[in-house]
C-alpha cells in the first residue's frame, strides 16, 4: 500500500471496526465524505480555531464526527485548553478504534506531557485489536512523553519482522524523541539494528536510517563497521542517503573507506550529496582528493555540494586552488563557481593580500555584469567573506530593484556581522564598522522592503551580536511593524517582533498566528474527483501532481484557485536545496512574498515518506498562502509540521533537475 496513504483509504480499510448488526441506533462505521455538510462545518470549526465547537463533536453519536473533531486538534496547534486535552484522553477509550486513533494522533501533535499516562494506558489496553492504533500511540508517545519512557520503547524486542505496523510505531517513537533532542543508547542500538538487518521492513529501516542521520549526540562506533558494510549492499537509495550522513558521525577508518568507495561507484546524486556532507567529519587530507573530483560531477547539485565542503571544511593553504578552479574552469555551473569563490575568500591567508584583492575584484565585476539576480545574490554572499566589502555590499545591493538581490545584500551584511573573529579582523575600526552595520540594517528596515526588513530584524535580534550596544533608539522597529500589511507580511512581522522583544529584554517572543481570514471554497472542493490533476509546466519540463483533498481540502482548493487565476505563471523556483526541496510560488522571488491572506495548516496523519511529496511552505503554523515545495527524497522530520496536499505522479525526474531561478511557466488543472 502506498506510503502516502490517504485518510479515506486508511479509515475504510484499516480502522473500520466490526459493525454491530441489528442495532440501528449505534453507528460504528467511520465515513469520510467532503460533501457532507456536517463534516464541512467541522472543517470550518477547525479552520476558524473554534475549539468549543470542535469539543462539542466529541459527544456526537456518529464516530465519523468524533474522529474528525479529534483529528482537527492535530492541526489546530499546541495552545488548546486543558479541557480539550482531558477530553482527548477520554476519547482514547472510545468504543470505535478509529476515534481512538484520531485522539492519539492529536495528543502527539499537541505535545503535552500530560498525555503520557493516558497514551501508555491506551497502548496497554488489552481490548485494542488494531496495530494501526498501537503504531499511532507509539508515535504520539515519542512526540509527547517524558524521557523516562524512551528506554521502554527502545528495549522492546518482541515484535517479529512481519509486525510491520508495530515496528513502524517503535521506530517512529524513537525518532520523534530524537527530534526533541532526547536520545538513549538503547534507542540508538535498536535503530542501528534495524538498518543492519535487512529482514526488517524497508519503511522501518528508512526511519532508522533517518534517526542515525538526525539524532544529536549519539554514538554509533559500536555499530559503525556493520553499518559501513551495509551501505554498499543497500538497494534502496533513500536508505543509503540517510545512512551516509549517519555514518559521518563515526570517525572510524573503516567508515571513511566505505564512504569513499561508495562515492566512486554511486549512481544516485542524492547519495553523493550526502556522502560529501558526511566528509566534513573526517580529516581533510583524506577526503579532499575525492571532493575535488566531485567538483566536476555532471550533476550540478553534486558539484555544488563538493564546493560546500570546501566552504565548511577547507584549509587556507588550498584556498588559491579553489580560486583558480573557479576562475579558470568555465565549464563549472555558476553556483559551484561562486561557492568556490566563497571558500577562497573565506580561507585565504591574510598575508596573500594581492590574491585576496583579485578575488574580490572579480566578484565585484561578476556582480555588476551578470543579469541573473540569483547570481548577483551569490556574488554578494561570496564578497561577505571579506568583511571590508560591507560598504560595496550596501551601496550596490541596496540600490538594485530585484528583491532577491536586495534581500541577499542584507543577508551578506549579516554574514559580516557574524564573522567569528569580528574584533580581531576589524581591529581599531571595530566600533565604527559595527555602527555602520547597525545604520545599514536600520536603513534596510526603513526601506519597507519586506525581505530586507525581515533579514535585518533577524540580525538585530541575534543576542550573540549584541547590537543593543550600538542601537540607541530601537523605536524604528515598532514603527516599521505598524506599516506592515497583515496577514500578507506576517513573516516580517514575526521577525520585527522578535527584534522588539530582544531590545526590550524579553527573550520569550511568542508569534501568534494570523486571524482567520480566508474561508475554504467548498465549491472548488465539490468539483474535484479522483481524476483531477495539476501539471506544472517548468523551464525543465512538466510535473504532474495528484491531489489529497481528503487530507487537505483548504490547501488543495487554494492551490487550484491560484493556478486557474494564472498566479503562478512566470514565478521562479526561488529555493532549491540539494537532496531536500525545490520551492516556488513567491512573487518576489526571495521567499518573502505572497498575497494578502493566509490559510490554515492541515496536519492529519500524512507522512513525507517518499520523494515528490508536495507541501505548503510556511513561516509557522497557519501562515500558508502561495508558496509550495516538492521534496527530493523522504523528509520525515517535516511530518506533522507542514501540510501535504499533493504528490508528484509524473515528472519526478524534472523535480531533480530544477535549479534556483528556474521558471514555472504555468500550472494547468485537468
Amino acid at each position: 500500500m502506498n506510503r502516502s496513504l490517504l485518510l479515506l483509504a486508511l479509515i475504510n480499510t484499516m480502522l473500520m471496526p466490526q459493525c454491530v448488526p441489528y442495532e440501528e441506533e449505534k453507528i460504528t462505521e467511520i465515513r469520510w465524505d467532503l460533501q457532507d455538510p456536517v463534516l464541512q462545518r467541522l472543517y470550518e470549526a477547525q479552520d476558524r480555531q473554534q475549539t468549543d465547537s470542535l469539543l462539542a463533536f466529541f459527544r456526537h453519536r456518529d464516530p465519523s464526527y468524533r474522529y474528525a473533531a479529534a483529528l482537527a486538534f492535530g492541526s489546530v496547534g499546541s495552545q488548546v485548553p486543558l479541557a480539550v486535552q482531558d477530553s482527548l484522553h477520554q476519547l482514547l477509550r472510545d468504543e470505535v478504534t478509529g476515534v481512538r486513533l484520531g485522539a492519539a494522533y492529536a495528543l502527539g501533535q499537541l505535545g503535552s506531557s500530560r498525555a503520557e499516562g493516558p497514551l501508555i494506558a491506551a497502548f496497554q489496553d488489552t481490548t485494542v485489536n488494531s496495530d494501526y492504533l498501537r503504531k499511532t500511540i507509539l508515535e504520539a508517545v515519542g512526540k509527547a512523553a517524558s524521557a523516562s519512557f524512551l528506554p521502554a520503547i527502545s528495549t522492546t524486542t518482541t515484535y517479529l519482522p512481519t509486525d510491520t505496523l508495530l515496528l513502524e510505531g517503535q521506530a517512529l517513537g524513537i525518532y520523534r524523541y530524537a527530534l526533541r533532542k532526547l536520545v538513549s543508547t538503547e534507542g540508538t542500538a535498536r535503530m542501528a539494528g534495524f538498518v543492519i538487518d535487512k529482514q526488517y521492513p524497508a519503511s522501518v529501516r528508512l526511519l532508522a536510517a533517518h534517526y542515525l542521520q538526525r539524532a544529536q549526540n549519539i554514538r554509533i562506533d559500536t555499530f559503525a563497521v556493520d553499518l559501513a558494510r551495509t551501505l554498499p549492499l543497500e538497494t534502496d537509495p533513500h536508505i543509503r542517503m540517510a545512512l551516509a550522513l549517519g555514518l559521518g558521525k563515526s570517525k572510524r577508518p573503516e567508515v571513511l573507506q566505505a564512504l569513499l568507495r561508495q562515492l566512486s561507484t554511486e549512481s544516485d546524486y542524492r547519495v553523493k550529496c550526502n556522502i560529501l556532507r558526511a566528509f566534513r567529519n573526517f580529516p581533510y587530507a583524506q577526503v579532499a582528493p575525492a571532493v575535488t573530483t566531485a567538483l566536476d560531477d555532471p550533476n550540478a547539485q553534486v558539484s555544488a555540494s563538493a564546493a560546500d565542503f570546501f566552504i565548511a571544511a577547507g584549509l587556507g593553504p588550498d584556498a588559491p586552488k579553489y580560486w583558480r578552479k573557479a576562475k579558470d574552469d568555465t565549464t563549472l555551473h555558476w553556483l559551484t563557481r561562486l561557492k568556490l569563490y566563497t571558500a577562497a575568500n573565506k580561507l585565504l591567508p591574510p598575508y596573500m593580500e594581492v590574491t585576496k584583492g583579485r578575488i574580490n575584484q572579480e566578484l565585484k565585476n561578476y556582480f555588476v555584469q551578470t543579469p541573473n539576480p540569483y547570481q548577483k545574490r551569490g556574488a554578494l554572499l561570496a564578497l561577505a567573506e571579506f568583511g571590508w566589502n560591507y560598504r560595496f555590499i550596501h551601496e550596490q545591493g541596496f540600490s538594485v530593484t530585484e528583491p532577491v538581490v536586495r534581500t541577499g545584500a542584507v543577508e551578506a551584511l549579516g554574514k559580516i556581522a557574524r564573522t567569528p573573529n569580528f574584533r580581531s579582523f576589524f581591529g581599531l575600526g571595530t566600533r565604527r564598522v559595527k555602527n555602520d552595520l547597525a545604520l545599514f540594517l536600520q536603513e534596510a528596515i526603513n526601506l519597507n522592503d519586506v525581505g530586507m526588513m525581515a533579514e535585518a530584524a533577524n540580525i538585530l535580534s541575534d543576542p550573540s551580536l549584541n547590537f543593543a550596544e550600538v542601537v540607541e533608539n530601537p523605536s524604528f522597529l515598532t514603527q516599521a511593524q505598524l506599516r506592515l500589511q497583515l496577514p500578507k507580511q506576517t513573516e516580517t512581522y514575526y521577525a520585527l517582533q522578535k527584534a522588539i522583544d530582544y531590545f526590550n529584554g524579553n527573550d520569550k517572543s511568542v508569534a501568534l498566528p494570523p486571524e482567520y481570514n480566508h474561508p475554504i471554497d467548498w465549491r472548488v472542493v465539490s468539483e474535484l474527483d479522483g481524476s483531477t490533476r495539476a501539471t506544472i509546466q517548468t523551464s525543465k519540463g512538466p510535473i504532474r501532481l495528484r491531489f489529497f483533498p481528503d487530507a487537505a481540502p483548504a490547501s488543495v482548493a487554494n492551490f487550484i484557485q491560484l493556478a486557474k487565476s494564472g498566479y503562478y505563471d512566470g514565478k521562479n523556483f526561488h529555493r532549491v536545496v540539494a537532496n531536500f526541496v525545490a520551492q516556488g510560488g513567491c512573487p518576489r522571488g526571495d521567499g518573502y512574498g505572497g498575497l494578502n491572506y493566509s490559510i490554515r495548516s492541515e496536519l492529519p496523519p500524512m507522512y513525507y515518506q517518499d520523494a515528490g511529496m508536495v507541501g505548503m511552505a510556511s513561516a509557522g503554523r497557519h501562515t500558508e498562502c502561495t508558496q509550495f515545495f516538492i521534496t527530493h527524497s523522504p523528509t520525515p522530520h517535516l511530518d506533522g509540521n507542514y501540510t501535504i496536499f499533493a504528490a508528484v505522479e509524473q515528472g519526478l525526474e524534472v523535480v531533480h533537475q530544477l535549479e534556483v531561478g528556474d521558471l514555472i511557466n504555468r500550472i494547468s488543472i485537468q
